[in-house]
């Protein structure tokens, strides 16, 4: 896809910004945890991440030896007095939420973990930050799920209802409120740290094995020489890279820091009506690229509730932040598919993950200051990745 030049200037990340700046990650070991923590490195930024063992074998974090580039640290963020010791340690003036129990299924068959991990983990994270001075925002990430879904055509707007009809969903949208909150009663001040948060879903990429996603478990039975079972092929999602909306919290976490204007509140980061395909097209497009003879077929058992419809209102974010998507559905699919097949063939993915991030920050996103592969802040250990040590 060719950019017009109109379209590159939307989308504006300032590496003089994120040089040297500490950063606290939490779920820096999941999948868009190690994606977000390439991208720090590569902006030359000092992040430290926080986070459980990796959630599943294999695993992007391993696979593209993000431990190598980051501070990595191993705790639980329902463990108040360890998360407020790191990060009062690490002394970030960036902290970014991400760490949570993600799937919709999990959730149904373990509530309790599931409230205690997206509820109570987003207060001991805000908790952390009210005892760390040097923190300056706090990006809390949930999904486009914590709205109150009503099948409406149209996106949800942030000033919509908050709700959830299923324990993740609700889980979510009550980490919007407690975010809401603490925003409220402790960072309200003008001099304050500002506390936002980030509504994205149905990314995909490279590097996620978890359960009840489509296209881990296509591989992971295209891989098995199986059909992939399909639940509801026509279920419409608005499919993204997980480096769109990655980007864009940087943007949001920037404008909020530099900004003259108090960006405080949600946010929402969603694709172009031209990416919301169904689950049928997804897979199909998926297969092609992937060759070898894959296959799907309608999956008719019982399974819980999923919305058949749901789309955000990205305006606030391409009006106020200039953000915008700048991959198609088609090369969303492709960039994906590549990093699977490079798996299935046996090529080391470290430098697919690599390549792609440099793509993306290279010649998707204009940096402010001059960005190359050579740069000399980049560490030996960030070389390797890309093959060239």
């Amino acid at each position: 896809m060719d950019l017009r030049p109109s379209e590159v200037e939307n989308l504006v990340i300032s590496s003089a910004f994120w040089l040297d700046k500490r950063v606290f990650l939490t779920g820096h070991t999941g999948f868009k945890g190690s994606w977000l923590s390439l991208m720090l490195v590569r902006l030359n930024a000092r992040a430290t991440g926080y986070s459980l063992e990796p959630p599943s074998a294999p695993n992007l974090f391993e696979l593209a030896r993000v431990g190598e580039v980051i501070d990595d640290i191993r705790g639980d963020i329902r463990d108040l007095d360890h998360l407020r010791a790191a990060m009062t340690s690490a002394a970030p003036e960036i902290v970014i939420h991400m760490a949570a129990q993600p799937l919709v299924r999990a959730a149904y068959a373990d509530p309790v973990s599931t409230y205690a991990t997206n509820v109570m983990g987003t207060v001991n994270v805000l908790e952390a930050a009210r005892a760390t001075p040097s923190v300056r925002v706090v990006l809390i990430v949930t999904t486009d799920k914590c709205y109150e879904n009503k099948d409406w055509v149209w996106g949800y707007r942030e000033t919509d209802a908050l709700g959830g009809r299923d324990p993740y969903s609700n889980s979510k949208a009550c980490a919007e409120l407690v975010a809401g909150a603490y925003r409220d009663s402790y960072f309200s001040n003008a001099t304050s740290a500002k506390i936002v948060s980030a509504r994205a879903g149905n990314v995909i990429g490279g590097g996620d094995f978890a359960a009840d996603r489509i296209i881990p478990d296509a591989f992971r039975a295209f891989l098995a020489g199986r059909a992939l079972h399909i639940r509801n092929p026509a279920a419409v999602r608005p499919w993204q890279h997980v480096l769109e909306p990655l980007t864009g919290y940087l943007m949001l976490i920037e404008n909020a820091m530099t900004g003259s204007a108090r960006l405080d509140g949600g946010w929402n980061f969603g694709p172009g009506a031209a990416s919301e395909q169904s689950v049928e097209a997804l897979v199909t497009r998926f297969i092609d690229a992937y060759g070898g003879g894959a296959s799907w077929t309608r999956d008719h058992g019982d399974h819980p509730h999923e919305a058949n419809l749901l789309r955000l209102d990205t305006a606030k974010a391409r009006e106020m932040l200039r953000w915008s998507p700048l991959l198609d559905f088609a090369e969303t699919v492709d960039w994906t598919t590549q990093w699977y097949r490079d798996l299935a063939d046996g090529k080391e993915v470290a430098t697919t993950t690599m390549t792609q991030v440099d793509r993306y920050l290279g010649q998707r996103v204009r940096l402010v200051s001059p960005f190359t592969q050579n740069s000399p802040r980049k560490s030996v250990e960030s070389e390797r990745l890309l093959g060239n040590g």
